[in-house]
């Protein structure tokens, strides 16, 4: 595990987190091998392919580390999806030479919608993401494979996606990666221009940007991330010369977030708690 440490790397006049791209492609491209061929014995896997940058990358990885027969990329449109969104996510497969899959969900949707006619933006979104995983899950259930994660580390630490929708996938490739750590590897990997250069989006509401949401760039966001993850406090990060505005908005996602980063808390009454206590070789 040592190796992982010497992926990440953070230089003293820059906080944008670098990476050595090819040696993360080795290093995610066996991570996926060893987590589904080896410990699972499951030589498939499914992807949800949005058009965006993640799930490219993901695509990417898999198709390299199973080979493309062996994975499955899932389109699955709402019907107020971008356009765009739907011929990138074919462009990815094309390029990738990966199995595809189109699913519509609209109907689903707004099967159960229609029981919740005031249901607000936010929620109508969270159904739309948990009803993909759904889709995802039984998708590997057909095909005896695992779907597999494409939420980078800094929608992680703002808590920008669906409890128990983007990040239910049992494994997950890229979580380790900020999001300018993603575009540096895609460009690596060969990700079409046209993925990478967009305005990066979840798709749920139509116009809708993550920058705009979030109210900082992804650029900004990693840098003063890359410092709080470092142990520096906000005292220091604004003495660097950040907005403390700025500083102060990540602090306050990253800590009102927390929450989403972990499993179900368990009321203790053993001392074998799963997860708590009972641990696999492995998470030793």
């Amino acid at each position: 595990m040592s190796a992982a440490f010497t992926i990440v790397r953070a230089r003293p006049l820059d906080d944008t987190p670098t990476i050595d791209p090819a040696l993360v492609e080795r290093w995610l491209t066996e991570f996926i091998r060893d987590e589904l061929v080896r410990r699972r014995g499951i030589h498939h896997a499914v992807v949800g392919v949005s058009g965006g940058v993640d799930s490219a990358v993901v695509a990417y990885l898999c198709a390299r580390a199973l080979g493309p027969r062996n994975v499955v990329g899932v389109r699955m449109p709402y019907r107020t999806s971008s356009p765009q969104s739907l011929e990138h996510a074919a462009l990815v497969i094309r390029e990738t030479g990966i199995d595809e899959r189109l699913v519509d969900i609209s109907a689903a949707v707004d099967g159960y919608l229609a029981q919740e006619p005031d249901a607000s933006s936010t929620r109508r979104g969270n159904v739309m993401a948990r009803m993909r995983m759904i889709v995802l899950f039984d998708q590997s259930a057909k095909i005896n494979g695992v779907p597999v994660g494409t939420g980078n580390k800094s929608e992680r630490m703002f808590g920008y996606f669906t409890w128990h929708g983007d990040d239910s996938p049992p494994i997950n490739p890229i979580g380790d990666l900020f999001k300018t750590q993603v575009w540096q590897l895609a460009r690596h990997l060969g990700v079409p221009d046209a993925i990478i250069d967009k305005p990066a989006t979840a798709d749920l509401i139509r116009g809708q940007t993550d920058e705009e949401d979030l109210g900082i760039t992804y650029l900004q966001a990693d840098r003063i991330l890359n410092r709080l993850l470092l142990g520096y406090t906000v005292e220091d990060i604004i003495a660097a010369g950040y907005s403390s505005a700025q500083v102060e908005l990540v602090k306050r996602r990253v800590d009102a977030t927390h929450w989403k980063r972990h499993l179900a808390t368990t009321a203790l009454i053993s001392t074998t708690a799963i997860n708590e206590f009972y641990l696999r070789p492995v998470d030793y």
